[in-house]
């Protein structure tokens, strides 16, 4: 890396900082490529270091660094593009689904789900966990709720918890015509749940893809999934449900 030194700008001065290392990072660094420690960095660039970690904390936000203890920090890969759809129509647990199920408990749902699937106040659900895994990487974590009168015959099932509960709730609605789905997407903050799941600090931005499943007439199930803000990027289009798209051939951006 070459000597830079700012000069005055118009716009603050972390944020000339972000893009000139934007443009280094790109030119200079490959994926998984440690950076100069910090000390070094704000004298390359003739700063104080709150300044530089105020361009850094922006850049890790945007998704194109990732810092963590004991490494330091290092450029991000590319983000993978979450994209949501209605034209294909299908319940979750079907051939192709990338989720990985994880386990199944019995729960309340949170108001507003419990609202959406018509449940009573306090009545419990089948709250499926599943998480999702690209080249390594966690990048989502999803809660499935799933109300006993879509899965009528699931007591027949001797699989208590787990993943292989899990798996059974997943087969018994399948049995169900799928009517249609929709998908509402928002920005949130990680759950300490959610963030341990996917490698993140509690607080850190989120996707939050709720999705609605329904038949007969009623909404039979309800995922909710987050995925890393920092590392995912939405994209819009016909296929449906929700997919991972990586594409190795992209440098960090």
């Amino acid at each position: 890396m070459g000597t830079t030194q700012l000069e005055s700008v118009p716009e603050p001065k972390y944020w000339h900082l972000k893009t000139v290392l934007s443009e280094a990072l790109d030119s200079e660094f490959t994926v998984g490529e440690i950076l100069p420690n910090e000390r070094d960095l704000a004298a390359r660039f003739g700063v104080a270091r709150a300044t530089l970690r105020q361009a850094l904390e922006q850049l890790e936000l945007e998704g194109r660094l990732q810092r963590r203890r004991g490494v330091g920090t290092t450029v991000a890969p590319p983000r993978v593009g979450v994209a949501v759809g209605t034209e294909q129509q299908v319940w979750p647990g079907a051939v192709g689904d990338a989720w990985h199920a994880a386990d199944c408990t019995l729960g309340a749902p949170p108001a507003s789900v419990a609202a959406v699937l018509e449940t009573a106040a306090g009545e419990q659900v089948h709250v499926v966990r599943r998480s999702r895994v690209t080249h390594g990487q966690p990048v989502a974590a999803e809660l499935l709720y799933v109300p006993a009168s879509s899965v009528p015959d699931l007591s027949a099932i001797g699989a208590p918890s787990g993943a292989a509960r899990a798996r059974a709730v997943l087969r018994e609605l399948q049995r169900l015509e799928l009517e249609g789905q929709d998908s509402a997407v928002e920005l949130g903050s990680a759950r300490a749940d959610d963030a341990k799941e996917l490698d993140r600090l509690p607080g850190a931005p989120v996707l939050v893809v709720t999705t609605r499943f329904f038949t007969e007439g009623r909404t039979a199930a309800v995922s909710v999934a987050t995925y890393r803000a920092d590392t995912c990027r939405l994209t819009f289009g016909d296929s449906g449900g929700v997919e991972i798209h990586h594409d190795p051939e992209r440098r960090a951006s």
